[in-house]
């Protein structure tokens, strides 16, 4: 038979009585009759603040992959530039209008090209600043530094100052700027303030996304068109966080966005069918209700929920400390209940 602990009555006593004693969990020792015992719990503001993992590992040493790259797009910009000046000359020598126009058309082509390329920079420059403030705010809940959480949410409201949802976030955290707060509970209270509203945005939007591949996988009859709406569905809801949060992504930015969500895919376990999506079908009875096509609709849009999950916590500026994450089983049942209102 197992030992079980004698029953003691409640029962209230002094801190400062001689017959209390204070000692660790790990301290034995034999009291004397009539000694209360008193073992203090660890205060959970000395804990270390569990964070969590970057989305995307940091790589070290030379890329000689984008070098390759940036030297490629020198040589064929070069290679662009002559013919476009061979071609005005050749026009100047036929006809002096033709040869304006040409000018004028080489001008007008090179200026936009001139704002795309800023655009682009201006994007991933907008990228890289969102995965610096998601690196901070992991050190600073880690370190706790009181001056570092408040540049670290000045830095942030002015990522969030063009978004008109959060004017009431702001105007409440500016009244705090001034309050003594330590570090890691000021990156707590500006992700309840700023975040609760774009989280509860960034879950509607993969539920839509999610509904929508798993209505038009089960109707579509081509597997051609399925990979492609599913394709154009992914990216326009990766695109949508990522403005959301305040990223707002060029083409290279998309690009650059794309290949973290599939990094961090990998790293927290892929696309596959997990165990708790085939729990989640099976517990509902789809395998019952549904045929096979429809079936497959289901399953697609519970990897298009998957991904916008990861692209969730790849376009946030915090991580998930303060509030919830998303879970892809409330995205299941809402995908669920979704199937089973437009059968009846």
């Amino acid at each position: 038979m197992s030992e079980q602990s004698p029953h003691r009555r409640p029962q209230t006593f002094r801190l400062d009585d001689p017959t209390v004693v204070v000692m660790d969990p790990d301290e034995h020792g034999r009291l004397s009759r009539g000694t209360v015992r008193v073992t203090p719990e660890p205060d959970p503001a000395l804990m270390p603040a569990l964070t969590d993992v970057p989305p995307v590992p940091t790589r070290r040493g030379f890329r000689w992959g984008a070098l390759f790259w940036t030297g490629l797009s020198g040589l064929v910009l070069l290679g662009v530039g002559l013919s476009v000046i061979h071609l005005v000359e050749d026009l100047f020598a036929r006809s002096e209008g033709l040869g304006f126009v040409g000018l004028a058309c080489a001008l007008v082509a090179t200026l936009a090209l001139a704002v795309i390329i800023a655009r682009e920079v201006l994007g991933l420059a907008r990228l890289l600043t969102i995965e610096k403030l998601h690196h901070r705010a992991a050190e600073v809940l880690v370190s706790d530094d009181r001056a570092a959480g408040q540049n670290m949410v000045q830095d942030l409201l002015k990522v969030a100052h063009q978004n008109p949802q959060l004017a009431r976030a702001r105007a409440a955290l500016q009244g705090h700027r001034g309050d003594i707060i330590d570090g890691g509970d000021m990156i707590r209270l500006a992700e309840r303030e700023l975040m609760t509203p774009l989280d509860e945005e960034a879950r509607r939007l993969v539920s839509s996304a999610a509904q929508r591949v798993s209505i038009i996988t089960a109707v579509s009859p081509r597997a051609l068109v399925d990979v492609l709406f599913v394709f154009v569905a992914a990216l326009r809801m990766i695109r949508q966080l990522a403005w959301l949060y305040g990223g707002r992504p060029g083409a290279l930015g998309m690009i650059r966005l794309m290949r973290q969500v599939i990094a961090h895919l990998a790293i927290t376990g892929g696309m596959a069918a997990s165990d708790s999506m085939i729990q989640q079908m099976l517990g509902h009875g789809i395998a019952a209700k549904l045929s096979q096509r429809l079936g497959e609709g289901v399953l697609n849009g519970l990897l298009t929920a998957r991904l916008g999950l990861a692209a969730i916590d790849v376009t946030r500026p915090l991580p998930f400390m303060a509030l919830p994450r998303p879970a892809l089983a409330d995205l299941a049942k809402d995908l669920l209940r979704k199937r089973e209102d437009g059968e009846e």
